[in-house]
C-alpha cells in the first residue's frame, strides 16, 4: 500500500476479504468513517489560511513566522505519508486509525489553547503527522470494502474531499475566526474525532499487529527522509531572515538536509524494500507526473496563502469576508466533478492537465495587475478559472502517474506522488513567505527613492494632505508625511503580491512542456483523484 493510492493487498493488512456484489451497512459505515477522517485532515491543510492575521496576532509570530503553522502540519504530514503502508501492516488498519484519530484530536486541542508561537508549532506539527494516515487509510477503506461496481461512488466521495478539503478550509477557518474565536478551527475537531472514533468501532474489523514486522523496518530510509525533508523546509524557511548563506545555522542545516538525502540513497542501494522507492523515478513518464504535481502543489498553496494576506492587509477584509472569496474557486470542482470521470480516457490526458495547467497559470496573471485599492471582487474571474485549472489538471495527472507504472507499482508510485504533492506545498508556502519579505523591501526602498519629500510628486502629495487636514502648518507637514509613509508601504506590498502571483504564473507555464511525457490510462480505468 502507498500513502495515498489506496492499494493494500489482501491478507496484508487488508480490511476484510474481497468485496461482494453489493456493499453491507457495515461496509458503508467504515467508507463513512475514512471519508470524515480524510476530510478532517483535509480541512485542517488550510483551515488557518484566512484566520492567520488573527493567530499571529495572538502567538506573536511575523509574517514570515506565521508560515510555519501551516508549513509544520504539511512538512509532518509528508514525513507520515510513506509510513502509513507499514504501519497498517505493524497495527492493523482499525487500531492504527484509532491511534491517529485521538492523537490528532489531542494535538488540535493543543493548538487551541496555544498562546505562543513555539505550542502552535508543535501542536501544528502532530495534527499533520497524525493527520497524514488520515487521508490515504480512506482510499484503503474505499478499496477493499466496495465492489467494483459501487467503486466510482466511493471514488466520487473521496474526490470531492481530497480537491475541496483545502479549498473550503479557509472558509470555515474564516467564519469561526470572525464570527466565534479563531481557536475553534482546532476545537471543532473534537465533535468531529468522537464521531469518527465511534464509525471506526462500528465499521472496521480489528486486526492482530504484527510487532515483528518492527526488526525488518527500514529505519535508515525513515531517518535519512525525516531529517531531508525536516532540514531543507527550514532552510527555505528561516533563509531570507537569516541572509541566507551567511548564517552559520543555514549552512549547518543545509548539510544536515544534504546528509538526510544522502542516507535516503543509501538506504535505496541497501535495503530490499526501502521506505520509498524511488527506482520508480527512473519512469520518465512516472517522474514527470510526479513533478509536475510538486509545482502545482507549490502553486495551489501559494495562492491560499497570498491570497487571503492581500485581502486582510491591503483591502482590509475580516476572516469571514476573505472565507467567501476563496470559495469562489470551488464553485468549479461542484460543476466538474460529476463530469470529469465520464470524458476522462475519452480526450488525451496530456491535453487536459495542459490546459488544467494554463488555465491555473491564467488565474494567477488576472491578478498581476492588482492596486491598493483592488478588493474581493477584482478577484471573482481569477478564484473562477483557478478553480477550474485545479481540477482540470490533478484529475488526470493522478491517473496518468499511475498508467506510467502499472498496477503492481501503484501503491510505491501513489506514495511518492502525494508526498512530492505536499512537499511542493511546504515549498509553496515556505517560498512565498520569504519572497514577501525580500520583494516589499526591494519595492518599498524603489519608491522612496523616487517619492522623496523633495522631490515634485512628494511636494504635490504633502501639500494636498497638508491642505486636507485643517490643522496647523507644522503639524499637517507630519501627518502628511507619514501618511505617505504609509502609502509607499502599502504600495510596496501589492506589488510584492503582484510579483507572487506573476512567479506562480511563470511557473506553472514552465512545466507544461513537461505533460508531453505522460502516459495516458488505458480506457475504461476507474477514475481516482489522489491527494
Amino acid at each position: 500500500m502507498s500513502a495515498a493510492s489506496g492499494t493494500l493487498p489482501l491478507g496484508a493488512g487488508a480490511v476484510g476479504s474481497k468485496p461482494a456484489d453489493s456493499a453491507s451497512v457495515v461496509d458503508w459505515i467504515a467508507v463513512v468513517a475514512g471519508a470524515l477522517g480524510a476530510l478532517m485532515a483535509m480541512l485542517d491543510t488550510s483551515i488557518t489560511n484566512t484566520a492567520l492575521p488573527q493567530i499571529q496576532g495572538e502567538v506573536g509570530a511575523s509574517g514570515t513566522e506565521g508560515t510555519w503553522i501551516g508549513t509544520g502540519y504539511l512538512v509532518a504530514e509528508v514525513v507520515m505519508i510513506p509510513l502509513t503502508a507499514w504501519l497498517t501492516r505493524l497495527l492493523g488498519l482499525r487500531r492504527l486509525l484509532l491511534i491517529t484519530t485521538i492523537a490528532f484530536v489531542l494535538f488540535s486541542m493543543m493548538c487551541g489553547v496555544s498562546n505562543g508561537l513555539i505550542e502552535m508549532i508543535i501542536g501544528r506539527a502532530g495534527q499533520g503527522f497524525f493527520g497524514g494516515a488520515l487521508i490515504p487509510t480512506a482510499q484503503v477503506i474505499i478499496r477493499t470494502r466496495l465492489p467494483q461496481r459501487q467503486m466510482a461512488v466511493g471514488m466520487s466521495i473521496f474526490g470531492v474531499i481530497v480537491v475541496l478539503g483545502p479549498v473550503i478550509g479557509p472558509i470555515i477557518g474564516g467564519y469561526l475566526a470572525e464570527e466565534v474565536s479563531w481557536r475553534w478551527c482546532f476545537f471543532i475537531n473534537l465533535p468531529v474525532g468522537i464521531a469518527l472514533v465511534t464509525l471506526l468501532l462500528l465499521g472496521l474489523p480489528d486486526e492482530k499487529s504484527k510487532f515483528d514486522l518492527l526488526a525488518k523496518a527500514d529505519w535508515l530510509g525513515i531517518a535519512g527522509m525525516a531529517i531531508a525533508f525536516s532540514c531543507l523546509t527550514v532552510v527555505l524557511e528561516e533563509g531570507q531572515r537569516e541572509r541566507w548563506f551567511e548564517s552559520s545555522m543555514i549552512v549547518e542545516l543545509s548539510l544536515v538536509s544534504l546528509a538526510g538525502f544522502i542516507i535516503m540513497f543509501i538506504a535505496q542501494k541497501t535495503r530490499p524494500d526501502p521506505v520509498i522507492k524511488l527506482a520508480l523515478l527512473s519512469n520518465g513518464a512516472f517522474a514527470s507526473a510526479t513533478f509536475i504535481t510538486l509545482v502545482v502543489g507549490a502553486a495551489v498553496y501559494g495562492t491560499t496563502f497570498v491570497v487571503p494576506q492581500f485581502l486582510a492587509g491591503i483591502a482590509g477584509y475580516n476572516p469571514r469576508q476573505a472565507g467567501g472569496i476563496m470559495a469562489l474557486s470551488a464553485i468549479p470542482v461542484f460543476v466538474l466533478i460529476p463530469v470529469l470521470p465520464r470524458i476522462i480516457g475519452k480526450f488525451d490526458t496530456r491535453l487536459m492537465v495542459a490546459l488544467g495547467l494554463l488555465c491555473f497559470a491564467g488565474s494567477c496573471f488576472l491578478d498581476i495587475h492588482l492596486g491598493p485599492d483592488s478588493a474581493g471582487a477584482d478577484f471573482t474571474w481569477s478564484q473562477l478559472l483557478r478553480g477550474v485549472g485545479q481540477i482540470l489538471a490533478a484529475m488526470p495527472l493522478n491517473q496518468a502517474s499511475m498508467a506510467a507504472i502499472g498496477r503492481e507499482n501503484a501503491a510505491d508510485g501513489a506514495g511518492i506522488y502525494s508526498m512530492a504533492r505536499n512537499l511542493g506545498g511546504s515549498i509553496g508556502l515556505a517560498l512565498c513567505g520569504v519572497f514577501i519579505d525580500q520583494r516589499s523591501a526591494v519595492h518599498s526602498d524603489t519608491i522612496r527613492e523616487a517619492v522623496t519629500a523633495n522631490s515634485v510628486l512628494g511636494q504635490a502629495r504633502l501639500a494636498a494632505d497638508g491642505l486636507s487636514q485643517g490643522v496647523d502648518q507644522a503639524t499637517a507637514h507630519l501627518r502628511a508625511i507619514a501618511q505617505l509613509s504609509s502609502l509607499v508601504e502599502k504600495q510596496a506590498l501589492v506589488m510584492t503580491y503582484d510579483d507572487c502571483f506573476w512567479l506562480l504564473a511563470i511557473g506553472l507555464i514552465a512545466i507544461t512542456p513537461v505533460v508531453l511525457l505522460l502516459r495516458s490510462p488505458k480506457p475504461g480505468v476507474v477514475v481516482e483523484v489522489g491527494h
